[in-house]
């Protein structure tokens, strides 16, 4: 195992994201030895903390591993430094740079950074452009760029925020991060497609009925609801993960299992989405907020309530809709999604339905076969036949071939960040999304926005259930129905 040599600059080392997901991420690198010995990790944040408390901060962050000692989390814990930083004053770039170059000779980190955006967006410009005119950029070496969403709040803000990123890092050195690409169900995806010749042959309009992509939460927007004013569940989770798990879904078969190979395809998928009129999606698009109620003797606030939510909020907090590809492979197939905050239970999942065979052999039509994908808690596949009743009738019933990942080794396998962190540090873009792929999904959610902001018809459901029954009126057309449909009303863990 290869150990990568870096110098990584976190902007945004004191916040919540780099606690839960970061440090343990990069902990995970350094207890596999892809970061080891010549490694240093500069956190910047507005708060004057010390070195020494930045490393009690990492290692208080680092508790719940299962392989934590305090001597290995203060061994991991002394490659990190602190820098006290007002991402809008060049003085404190020329003092980063110094440190940089600093750590770059102590550490033998031959002149490779990753620069990691974990802060909030609207400083993303302003950064890239420090690290240009303020010459934070090593000569020799690699320079990398990874940027959290959003990315962007509509294509015209997007293609702002990518033309001033573009005026400091070429596209091949940006990573925009979409975690739920670094998942392993995520990555599996490809291999049951394309490594399974009874799939690759039935993945088309000819057996295909429809293919659903669920991401249920049970939680409610909790303290997030200063972002989520702004954002709402279309922008927050179908613009990005909703349309990534589509594009693996349609994209062809690429020419290879590299970058370029698979954004090729990927970028061909997103380009032939059919681009609804607003009228077409306000009819194939349903929103709603959760509403109140009581669970298990516990009271759940509506979204209006919420600290931060203003009492005649608009924005969605459960998106479902029907999406289209003009592809020819896949054309007339309907893409049903769907998201939601304060959903039965969490859980994310896609169904392929194929096409039932009217063979009229035991007296009554065959059900549809369904391939179900589990992404998150649980991983692995379901796939529903038709099997024989036992005993003399030639008759049918549904039967499930079933596989699950081990629990004990999936928590041992790198988790999202992990895995994504480590693709950036080696330079492969697999899996992160670029600009052609967010330019196209952008412009497929703004004619939805566009067509809401001319409604204001907000919808509810109740906590607990899968969202209002116009999301289910949406497959009902088509004599269609949802195909995960849990019952059990629970509150969120």
């Amino acid at each position: 195992m290869t150990e990568t040599h870096a110098v990584i600059i976190l902007f945004g080392g004191s916040g919540d994201l780099a606690r839960r997901k970061l440090y343990p991420a990069l902990f995970g690198l350094y207890k596999r030895g892809i970061l080891h010995d010549h490694f240093a990790v500069i956190g910047t944040a507005r708060r004057p903390w010390t070195d020494e408390h930045y490393r009690d901060i990492i290692c208080g962050a680092l508790e719940d591993d299962s392989d934590y000692t305090l001597a290995l989390a203060r061994a991991f814990a002394s490659h990190f430094y602190y820098q006290s930083h007002d991402v809008t004053d060049a003085a404190h770039y020329v003092t980063l740079k110094d440190l940089a170059q600093k750590l770059d000779d102590q550490y033998e980190a031959a002149g490779n950074r990753l620069f990691y955006m974990a802060m909030a967006p609207n400083f993303f410009s302003t950064i890239a452009e420090h690290i240009k005119s303020e010459a934070l950029l090593a000569p020799n070496g690699f320079n990398r760029l990874v940027i959290e969403k959003p990315f962007g709040h509509d294509f015209a803000s997007a293609k702002a925020l990518n033309d001033s990123i573009t005026a400091t890092f070429h596209e091949e050195q940006i990573y925009r991060i979409d975690h739920y690409l670094g998942k392993e169900m995520t990555q599996a995806l490809l291999a049951l497609r394309f490594a399974n010749p009874m799939f690759e042959a039935i993945w088309n309009k000819d057996y295909i009925q429809d293919m659903q992509i669920t991401l249920a939460e049970a939680v409610g927007v909790e303290t997030r609801a200063g972002y989520y004013e702004t954002a709402g569940a279309l922008r927050d989770m179908v613009q990005n993960h909703v349309m990534q798990l589509l594009g693996f879904l349609t994209m062809a078969k690429p020419a290879a299992m590299t970058p370029e190979a698979i954004h090729e395809v990927k970028r061909e998928a997103f380009e032939q989405l059919h681009l609804y009129t607003e009228e077409e999606a306000a009819a194939n698009f349903v929103r709603a907020q959760y509403g109140a109620a009581t669970i298990a003797g516990t009271n759940i606030k509506a979204y209006r309530d919420e600290d931060g939510v203003a009492p005649d909020s608009l924005t969605e907090t459960f998106v479902a809709g029907k999406i289209l590809t003009d592809q020819p492979a896949l054309a007339g197939v309907p893409i049903y999604v769907r998201t939601g905050k304060r959903l039965t239970r969490k859980s994310t999942q896609i169904t392929v339905t194929f096409k039932p065979v009217g063979t009229g052999l035991f007296g009554e039509d065959a059900k549809a076969s369904a391939l179900t994908i589990y992404i998150e808690p649980t991983e692995g596949f379901t796939l529903q036949i038709n099997g024989k009743t036992i005993g003399q009738a030639q008759s049918l019933m549904p039967e499930e071939l079933h596989y699950q990942h081990d629990a004990q080794v999936t928590a041992r396998a790198p988790e999202a960040y992990e895995r994504l962190i480590e693709n950036a540090l080696e330079g492969d873009q697999t899996n992160f999304t670029n600009w052609h792929e967010l330019a196209q999904t952008w412009r497929f959610v703004d004619v939805i926005e566009s067509a809401w902001r001319k409604d204001n018809t907000m919808l509810t459901y109740t906590p607990g259930s899968m969202g209002p029954r116009e999301a289910s009126q949406l497959l009902a057309q088509t004599g269609s129905s949802w195909y995960w449909q849990p019952t059990r009303i629970q509150m969120a863990d």
